[in-house]
């Protein structure tokens, strides 16, 4: 079994029934595997079609993203974008961002995306929106904070999505403080009266939040 419960089985079938990730994204996902420290942060092929997908439908014009990585959900993002569209993503650590850098810098995305080196909430401080999406993948602690920075400059169409919003599936009877911080926000996002949300179970747990 997966660590949420899903059999290993049906994550491999899910993934054999969804259009493979390209070459640049594989590549970047193999660099980081064996480069980069938590390479389990990675979106990979399911979520990222997911997010690439919600993008597309989107069209969002300005994307705000929080944990760049190593840059995949970022190029996932940048490659469904409309014309003028871009992506500010948000980093804190340097080994980090100038990893996804130089992935970005290699792609036919560089124009469209923008990494900010620093905390998040002073980026999203700096920027006056609207959002028209958002994606929040950064460090967990932070989420309760992100979130309420970000819905007030929330386009009227946008949409925030969330990773890793399961924790393993320990957010059911959370044991460890990062479980509960997370048991917690879910609980702060589903009695929140400015926006509708859905929890889905796919990978770690993705919450989709627009305005009511």
């Amino acid at each position: 079994m997966s660590p949420i419960g899903v059999p290993e089985a049906i994550e491999a079938y899910a993934e054999a029934h969804t259009t493979p990730e390209a070459a640049h994204l594989r590549a970047l996902a193999e660099e980081t595997r064996a480069a980069m420290s938590s390479p389990e942060m990675l979106s990979g092929p399911v979520a990222g079609r997911l997010l690439e997908i919600l993008t597309w439908l989107a069209r969002p014009r300005l994307v705000l993203e929080l944990g760049t990585y190593s840059g995949y959900s970022a190029l996932t993002m940048a490659a469904v974008l409309p014309p003028g569209g871009r992506i500010v993503t948000c980093e804190l650590s340097e080994e980090r961002a100038a990893f996804a850098q130089r992935h970005i810098d290699a792609s036919s995305y560089a124009d469209r995306i923008e990494i900010r080196r620093g905390p998040a909430l002073d980026t999203i401080a700096s920027l006056d929106g609207p959002f028209d999406l958002v994606f929040i993948d950064a460090d967990k602690s932070g989420y309760p904070d992100y979130y309420e920075a970000v819905v007030p400059k929330l386009a009227p169409a946008g949409l925030v999505v969330i990773d890793n919003t399961l924790q393993d599936g320990e957010v059911v009877d959370p044991h460890s403080e990062q479980a509960r911080v997370i048991a917690d926000f879910n609980d702060r996002v589903m009695a929140d009266p400015r926006t509708v949300n859905v929890l889905l179970t796919v990978r770690d747990g993705i919450t989709l939040a627009r305005r009511a």
